[in-house]
């Protein structure tokens, strides 16, 4: 476990991060009476502070990881300036933009609560509203009133500490132990590259595919890092990366051909993920039964006695790149139910 710390500690790869932000003060409005050589007692002429400037998130869809925040522990935003005389408006504070993922979820950090969640490309949403420019004397005159002395102050921003994470958007999520054969699989239907060796916890991070259908269509497919016993409860790197699997619209669970007990191996990943949020097991699930060109016809056929009722399921080789047509027509008819 040690080791694989370190890998996900170097990794470009970062799905969480607390960040501090904080709006800018409004400016002050000026108290000022308008003088001049032959005004010697001209009116009230003191101008509105500027906006502080705000906070702003922005989905953008060329993001797919917080690296980028990792390091930016602190946000702030311009102030406001103080109005004028002559009825001179303060400049507003510029305005402070962070591009996150398209999927980033936004919490109160001291409360958890979650304040929104950014999941269309090119959608802003202020984090941190800048505080209003204080009136000037201005405003405050009346018949009664004619010279106004007083302006008000610019209001105060808004400040506090944050937790973005990130949550991938995708069609299909790929639910299994490690070795199940998810990433050899992700690489041979998508275009997708991702890191394939014989040892637990080989996928890190999570890797997206693009699987193309017919007629030119197609489906994004995740691999999410192999699930154990336990991960709900944060055991191996599971809880981490749970959430990313919230997202998807069909689960696709593949339980190797060489496990013993093919049935209790998919009734434990479904307690897991019961166990981490019941409402994933209202997705539509489709089951890929892997590593078929390791297994004689007996034992496929044993495992067919045992396979769970009323779920799709597909004997696949991906290395023997057979049944993954059938896959594919599968999971088409899951996403369009």
């Amino acid at each position: 476990m040690q080791a694989d710390y370190y890998i996900m500690a170097d990794s470009n790869f970062i799905d969480y991060v607390k960040i501090y932000c904080a709006s800018g003060h409004g400016g002050a409005g000026s108290m000022h009476l308008h003088r001049a050589k032959y005004v010697p007692k001209g009116g009230p002429d003191g101008g509105d502070g500027g906006r502080g400037g705000h906070v702003i998130l922005r989905a953008n869809p060329q993001f797919w990881t917080l690296i980028h925040l990792k390091y930016r522990k602190h946000v702030n935003a311009e102030s406001g300036e103080k109005g004028g005389a002559a009825l001179c408006r303060g400049k507003n504070g510029e305005d402070v933009y962070l591009d996150v993922p398209v999927g980033t979820v936004v919490k109160n950090a001291e409360t958890e609560e979650v304040l929104f969640e950014m999941v269309t490309p090119g959608e802003e949403r202020i984090l941190c509203k800048g505080g209003r420019g204080g009136l000037g004397n201005n405003n405050f005159k009346s018949a009664t009133q004619q010279t106004p002395r007083y302006a008000q102050p610019g209001e105060e921003g808004e400040e506090g500490w944050f937790i973005l994470e990130l949550k991938l958007l995708a069609d299909v999520g790929l639910v299994g132990f490690p070795n199940a054969g998810k990433s050899t699989l992700l690489s041979v239907i998508t275009s997708a590259k991702p890191k394939i060796a014989s040892y637990a916890f080989t996928t890190l991070e999570p890797n997206l595919g693009i699987v193309r259908y017919y007629d030119d269509q197609s489906f994004v497919m995740a691999d999410i890092p192999g699930i154990i016993e336990g991960a709900h409860e944060g055991k191996g790197i599971g809880i981490r990366f749970l959430r990313h699997i919230e997202r998807n619209s069909v689960l696709l669970f593949m339980v190797s051909a060489e496990e013993e007990d093919t049935l209790g191996a998919y009734k434990t990943l479904l307690n897991e993920l019961k166990e981490f949020n019941p409402e994933l097991l209202v997705k539509e699930r489709v089951l890929a039964i892997t590593k078929c060109d390791l297994v004689d016809e007996t034992r496929k056929k044993e495992i067919k006695r045992h396979l769970p009722k009323g779920i799709p399921a597909v004997f696949i080789s991906s290395i023997g790149q057979t049944g993954l047509t059938e896959l594919k027509e599968e999971l088409w008819a899951a996403l369009h139910k």
